[in-house]
């Protein structure tokens, strides 16, 4: 897929992944960009940076009516979807001592949100034989984030659905692609390393920490592509096939990271 001419939403846009994402499809030659965010002044200053080529509509992923609210204000703006970035994301950091408020908030926004958002804009691309659906997951998707049981569980269901709707439609024109990272200079991951947090120490132990702008890069290279895996650390795909290869092994490898760096009260936070 060639993001030129493309009609885009792209949710959780305020910062991070999201806003680099916006501005790279903007440089990109998209006819439109949809910014769309939990936080309202957010989606509109990096609306107000890319200029009359973006608008604003902030949202909340998890509300299905928001989601379908959402790719309306799209079409009306600038015509039918092409490419939904279903990109927000939360973390906390908690293991069995995460609360079933912090189950059910990852799991509606890391998975829920792929859900309502496939809901709401397949119709159309349906109806047209065409669309493209990327999905930010995470490299925890595919192996884990130690130290954070609801991240890990809500992004490997993120994959998982990811992988049906590519199953279950990519012969009927609708490409999807999955973005996996690991350490991203972020404000979700960046506290947590500053302040000790066992799954943010382990992503820096395990990768390089990527800036959003070269995740933006690497995630237009994809599309165009369109492989369905887009690893922004190529060393995900070696850790994949290391836990497919062996995962006795590769768990024990994994409890040796977890207990490698301490464990910390700090948590991390919504993006």
């Amino acid at each position: 897929m060639q993001v030129r001419d493309s009609v885009v939403v792209v949710t959780g846009a305020g910062r991070g992944i999201g806003a680099a994402l916006a501005r790279r499809f903007a440089a990109e030659g998209a006819a439109g960009i949809v910014v769309s965010d939990l936080d309202a002044d957010n989606a509109a200053a990096v609306a107000a940076s890319i200029g009359a080529q973006a608008v604003a509509v902030p949202a909340d992923v998890t509300d299905a009516d928001q989601v379908a609210a959402l790719v309306s204000a799209a079409e009306a703006n600038f015509g039918p979807v092409d490419l939904f970035c279903s990109n927000a994301g939360v973390a906390f950091g908690r293991g069995l001592d995460a609360s079933p408020a912090d189950w059910a908030l990852n799991l509606n926004v890391n998975t829920m949100a792929h859900v309502h958002a496939a809901n709401a804009v397949l119709p159309s691309m349906l109806d047209r034989g065409r669309g493209y659906l990327l999905n930010t997951a995470s490299a925890a998707g595919l192996l884990m984030a130690p130290g954070d049981a609801p991240y890990t569980v809500s992004k490997h269901a993120a994959v998982a659905f990811a992988e049906w709707l590519s199953a279950t439609y990519g012969d009927r024109g609708i490409k999807v692609s999955v973005l996996c990272p690991m350490g991203v200079r972020t404000d979700m991951l960046m506290p947590g390393i500053e302040q000790g947090e066992v799954s943010a120490l382990a992503v820096a132990a395990f990768g390089d920490i990527l800036e959003p702008d070269a995740v933006a890069g690497i995630v237009v290279d994809g599309l165009a592509a369109e492989r369905f895996h887009i690893l922004p650390h190529p060393e995900v795909a070696k850790f994949v096939k290391r836990k497919a290869d062996d995962i006795d092994r590769w768990l024990s490898g994994m409890r040796r990271a977890v207990s490698s760096v301490p464990p910390s009260a700090s948590r991390l936070g919504r993006s």
